[in-house]
């Protein structure tokens, strides 16, 4: 393949996806889409069409093609991205500014943009590896950030029961136990239930994406400028190269490969913002963050996919 066409590849994945935050910007600043309506199709994307197409995702995977140390490794890689980011805080980044810091800098939006980008460049494959990829990020990306966002927010401090019980009604989580359920039972899937989950299912993205633009803001930037770009190089340079090339290290090849990067790679977590607020953290830290590593993701990952393909 050459340089222009595995271009070309790179960029058919890429752009779609990043036009669709673009169009969530555009169609917010337009009016035609407001906080209201993100609010009410945030809801539907996270508790029905999400879950909804990781079951069927899960449900319809052929599990014998999917490496289990591939979500061994990513668990092990994910902790260790945490560390690193801790430690760097610790050393450059004010006390009151840490968690949000940490947060931003480890948690990745793999749950819809790693998706998307998985299911656009490996298609059914991607999207079943996504699925259970997701299942491994959720506990860890919740359990990880509670834990940094308690430890700079004492007054606020969350129990362990609080947090486990938060995972064990995680509806992404649920769908994936759901369908492991379902196979072992080997119970058949009436056609017209399949074809109806499907068409549910399509809404994830696009809404998910529209919704994601539509709450991109670098307004927060002008307070949190070093530490903005500090927590965002980490997250969108310096830790998925390390991820990447301890996996390439470990022996991952091919489509493995690509997916730990797409995954890794993916721009800050949009529930960041989020879990910041309600923990008492740097909400505005956190935001910021968000908005950059989404910006900044339109370089980084088209060129390393672009990277990726031309090694083979």
């Amino acid at each position: 393949m050459s340089l222009l066409e595995t271009l070309a590849r790179t960029l058919d994945v890429t752009l779609p996806i990043f036009s669709m935050l673009m169009l969530g910007v555009v169609l917010k600043r337009w009016r035609w889409i407001d906080r209201a309506f993100i609010d009410t199709a945030s809801a539907l994307v996270f508790r029905g069409a999400m879950p909804v197409m990781i079951f069927l995702n899960t449900l319809e995977a052929d599990l014998s093609t999917i490496e289990p140390w591939l979500l061994v490794y990513f668990a092990i890689a994910t902790l260790a991205t945490f560390l690193l980011a801790w430690l760097w805080a610790l050393r450059w980044v004010e006390r009151a500014d840490r968690g949000a810091f940490v947060q931003g800098a480890f948690r990745g939006n793999g749950a819809i943009l790693g998706l998307a980008f998985a299911g656009g460049m490996y298609g059914s494959y991607g999207l079943s590896v996504g699925a259970l990829l997701i299942a491994t990020l959720i506990p860890l990306y919740n359990a990880l950030s509670v834990l940094v966002l308690s430890l700079y927010r004492p007054q606020r401090q969350v129990s362990v029961g609080s947090i486990l019980l938060g995972m064990a009604k995680n509806p992404l989580i649920l769908s994936v136990f759901a369908a492991f359920c379902w196979r072992s039972l080997g119970l058949p899937m009436p056609s017209w239930v399949s074809t109806t989950g499907h068409y549910f299912a399509s809404l994830t993205l696009p809404l998910a994406l529209l919704c994601i633009g539509g709450t991109l803001s670098l307004a927060a930037f002008r307070d949190t400028g070093r530490a903005t770009i500090e927590a965002s190089l980490l997250k969108m340079v310096w830790l998925p190269l390390l991820s990447i090339l301890g996996a390439w290290a470990c022996g991952f090849r091919g489509a493995e490969l690509g997916m730990l990067f797409l995954y890794f790679a993916s721009p800050s977590a949009a529930a960041g913002f989020i879990m910041a607020q309600s923990m008492g953290a740097n909400a505005r830290l956190a935001a910021s963050v968000i908005a950059l590593t989404t910006l900044i993701s339109v370089v980084t990952i088209t060129f390393g996919l672009f990277v990726i393909q031309l090694v083979g």
